[in-house]
């Protein structure tokens, strides 16, 4: 028995045409050889498993190959090939840039650009994972990247381009790897499954190219591993069952039970699935797939964005037949804001069940009391509310004086105080008679706001929100994490404190509860940079936490110190210090001073 090699090392591509699901690069790179025309620095970027480094080292074959064909490929005759078949090639060098990221291991191999190839044109440097080279190994890189010798070329392969230099991404010709497609996946797979001997079904297969995520080495790595659990026999239920994935029927199932709006045996096959230890947030976000798919199959148009088997979309398109559109959107809409609630939620296998009921009611009749949403008779209510009230009688207060009329109050105070005096005074049926003058101080006019007639209820609650919200704040300079990691400037307790308050004056509206709160805390430095606040409860604790990266980076760019982290714990109990209220603090101003009660009485100054 020979030796073992895992599927993803022996159908390793070694020539372009090999390449699954890279088509036109790969085209693109064939050409570049056959025409000469070789940059001098290239960049491989995309998800892991696409076939980056692979095409890296055909390309590196290729571009020193003595004899190459007439399609740009390399020969596999020829000195420069066989010296890179066997490994022993001293041309074409990789570099893992993950365990390889100072400048020492860039200034190496700068030292090795200077000797020209010993057989071939070029010398290739391959770097693997570029973007876990460091900054200064960067900036060390930058000036050969720019200006290398003519006998140099550069392949530098990452899934993160986004972390690399911009100054390093202008100087490279740049190619995007796409992500393998489940057909694609599907039949390289069952081109490797013949080549092995193993029997397979279709369901099987697409089941594992949906759980490589559009990574071929992934896809072969499962695909070893679920041969290996069924012997050479690849059904549909032995791969579900080795890669622990939840059965489709399960989906299907609780779609045709939905519209059916049977509540309780949707709950009894939930708890079935928990049972077997499958995650509540997994099933419905699985769910979801599914109604998206089961949507897409409603048009022949949208049909190929289903990325299953023929048999699956079979049964896909026969359940779109029976489900209504409104249905999908709602069901979509209820199980996307559950996915967004899921992690904060306390109870998540309450939150995913009240989740599939919203689901199973949505074909319910309205009016019916199973639904579940409150009656229809509810918006005659509001409407009644609404119907314009009889005009109110004129009142004269003061004899000669004159009515004063005003229109409807364009302060929320005085719009609020109009609504209820309408609602609670009664209005007299005649007008009032006047009263005779004494010698009591003039009575001000009484002012009288327009009846509510044709007021609607969205203008009271507006108004009383602006009453609630009071004087707007200006803009909110949003915080970002810290992005000046090279400061270190110092700072005192004096200055911590000044850009502390800075900090919660620029929170916005919708913070200004938890400001407030910030206010009164005192942060104060342990050992430099380290700052410690003390949280006076839980609740104070846990807010201040999820906006402890906003409160670092803010800190951090005002204070030039970008090695400063923040340390929030809750305070002991000798460690409270009580917050007095206005009287006690005027309270303890008298104890120390009492001319402070002559001054307010002198100046007519109440304490409010």
């Amino acid at each position: 028995m020979g030796e073992y090699i895992v599927s993803a090392r022996k159908y390793r591509p070694v020539s372009f045409d090999s390449v699954v699901g890279q088509s036109a690069l790969t085209t693109t790179l064939k050409n570049a050889v056959k025409s000469g025309k070789l940059a001098h620095a290239y960049l491989f970027c995309g998800p892991r498993g696409v076939g980056k480094t692979t095409c890296a080292r055909i390309f590196a074959k290729a571009i020193n190959c003595l004899t190459p064909t007439e399609t740009g490929e390399a020969c596999n005759h020829c000195e420069s090939c066989q010296a890179f078949n066997d490994q022993r090639s001293y041309n074409i060098f990789e570099l893992d840039a993950a365990s390889n990221n100072s400048v020492e291991n860039i200034k190496t191999l700068m030292d090795q650009t200077r000797i020209p190839p010993q057989v071939g044109k070029y010398k290739v440097f391959i770097i693997d994972e570029v973007h876990m080279l460091s900054t200064a190994a960067f900036n060390a890189f930058l000036k050969t990247l720019e200006e290398p010798p003519a006998h140099v070329i550069f392949i530098l392969a990452t899934t993160e381009k986004h972390k690399i230099l911009p100054t390093i991404l202008s100087r490279c010709q740049i190619y995007d790897f796409e992500r393998m497609t489940v057909p694609g996946i599907i039949d390289h797979l069952k081109r490797v499954a013949e080549n092995e001997g193993v029997a397979y079904e279709e369901e099987a297969l697409a089941v594992i190219a949906e759980k490589a995520d559009g990574g071929m080495r992934d896809a072969l790595s499962i695909f070893d591993q679920a041969a290996s659990f069924a012997q050479g026999n690849l059904t549909y239920d032995s791969v579900i069952a080795d890669l622990n994935v939840l059965d489709s029927d399960n989906y299907f199932n609780i779609i045709d039970l939905a519209l059916e709006n049977k509540v309780s045996d949707i709950m009894v096959l939930v708890n079935g699935i928990i049972a077997k230890g499958f995650d509540a947030g997994n099933l419905v976000n699985g769910l979801a797939t599914h109604v998206r798919n089961v949507l897409m199959a409603k048009d022949e148009s949208t049909l190929p964005l289903l990325e299953v088997s023929a048999r699956q979309r079979e049964r896909f398109k026969e359940q779109a037949q029976k489900c209504p559109t409104k249905f999908l959107y709602k069901a979509l809409q209820v199980m996307n804001q559950c996915d967004i609630q899921y992690r904060a939620s306390s109870n998540k296998r309450l939150l995913v069940e009240l989740t599939l009921i919203q689901v199973a009611q949505v074909t319910q009749p309205d009016d019916e009391p199973a639904a579940g949403r409150s009656p229809k008779s509810l918006k005659s209510l509001f409407r009644k509310l609404a119907t314009p009230q009889p005009k109110p009688a004129q009142q004269v207060v003061g004899g000669d004086k004159p009515l004063v009329r005003t229109p409807m109050a364009t302060r929320p105070e005085t719009a609020l105080a109009n609504a209820t005096e309408a609602k609670t005074t009664p209005y007299p049926a005649q007008p009032a008679v006047e009263t005779p003058k004494t010698n009591e101080p003039e009575t001000t006019p009484l002012r009288m706001a327009m009846p509510l007639g044709k007021l609607k209820l969205g203008k009271v609650g507006t108004s009383f929100a602006d009453l609630k919200r009071g004087p707007e704040k200006p803009g909110y300079v949003k915080e970002d994490e810290i992005t000046n990691k090279e400061e270190n400037n110092v700072f005192s307790q004096e200055d911590l404190e000044l850009q502390w308050m800075a900090l919660c004056n620029r929170m916005p509206q919708a913070m200004v509860a938890i400001a407030t709160r910030m206010k009164n805390m005192s942060p104060r430095i342990t050992e430099f940079p380290n700052i410690e606040v003390l949280a006076d409860n839980e609740i104070v604790l846990e807010e201040v936490n999820n906006i402890k990266t906003r409160i670092e980076g803010g800190l951090a760019k005002y204070l030039h110190n970008g090695q400063l982290r923040l340390h929030i714990r809750l305070a002991k109990v000798e460690e409270m210090k009580r917050i007095l209220s206005k009287k006690e603090i005027y309270e303890n101003m008298l104890k120390a001073n009492p001319a402070i009660d002559n001054l307010r009485n002198a100046l007519g100054l109440e304490l409010t």
